[in-house]
């Protein structure tokens, strides 16, 4: 009597994707990133160019630094294991480093932005009320043409609105001459030699200049004159070359 057949044995086919789990790591570190700043920008309430509660925005801000700061000890943990490993998949790698680039630009921005709003609710004696705070210069469609951003601040005392005035010069040479043009003379956006502006916390006043052909900037000048109860008088020169991002 011969003996019972035995099953055929069944083999599992497997596929082997070295760095498969590493690229996961690196993917959901991005992944991490993007909700962290997702959920910044969600989180401020900005309007008019004023905060409803720049104390909130400071306590979130800071937030926001310790989870990124928590998020770049893991990617650059990551790298190091990424590093290590006998196999190093270089897309993984890659990928965490870029993730680890990004954390530490996006956690420089933030304390940027931290400093800012400590700077308002909480000045030096030398830095109280109308100031003006910066103005960034962004390259347009050609060399002649920018983007800009001026922002004035009211530090200390905010309980109450300040009003007023600023007015922009670019400072230069136009054909081997000393040139002060108007920011309204640039700008299809400014109208008047004095922009108006109403604000507690801060004000953005944004938009697009055009450069002569020619003409060589040097220096942008900006004046803000706060009308009122709160009469004051701020200034402050640029220089065009620190400023322009090109």
């Amino acid at each position: 009597m011969s003996e019972p057949r035995k099953p055929a044995e069944e083999y599992v086919v497997i596929r082997h994707r070295p760095g498969h789990r590493l690229r996961r790591i690196a993917v959901l570190l991005v992944v991490a990133l993007l909700a962290a700043v997702g959920g910044y920008v969600a989180g401020l309430a900005k309007g008019g160019g004023q905060l409803s509660s720049v104390a909130a925005s400071t306590e979130q801000l800071t937030a926001e630094v310790d989870e990124l700061r928590s998020q770049y000890r893991q990617a650059r943990q990551s790298v190091v294991n990424l590093e290590r490993g006998r196999l190093i998949d270089e897309h993984a790698l890659r990928e965490a480093r870029n993730t680890m680039v990004r954390l530490e630009t996006r956690i420089a921005e933030l304390e940027a932005d931290l400093t800012f709003y400590r700077n308002i609710m909480a000045p030096s004696e030398a830095a109280k009320g109308l100031q003006v705070d910066r103005f960034t210069l962004l390259p347009g469609r050609d060399n002649r043409e920018f983007g800009f951003k001026l922002v004035l601040t009211q530090a200390g005392d905010n309980k109450s609105y300040i009003s007023g005035v600023v007015a922009v010069n670019v400072i230069g040479n136009l054909d081997g001459e000393k040139e002060v043009i108007a920011l309204r003379d640039l700008s299809e956006q400014i109208n008047e030699l004095g922009v108006a502006f109403r604000f507690r916390y801060f004000q953005d006043i944004e938009g697009k200049l055009t450069l002569p052909e020619h003409f060589e900037p040097l220096e942008i000048q900006v004046v803000a004159q706060a009308q009122g109860r709160k009469a004051a008088q701020a200034e402050r020169t640029f220089n065009w070359q620190q400023i322009a991002e090109y």
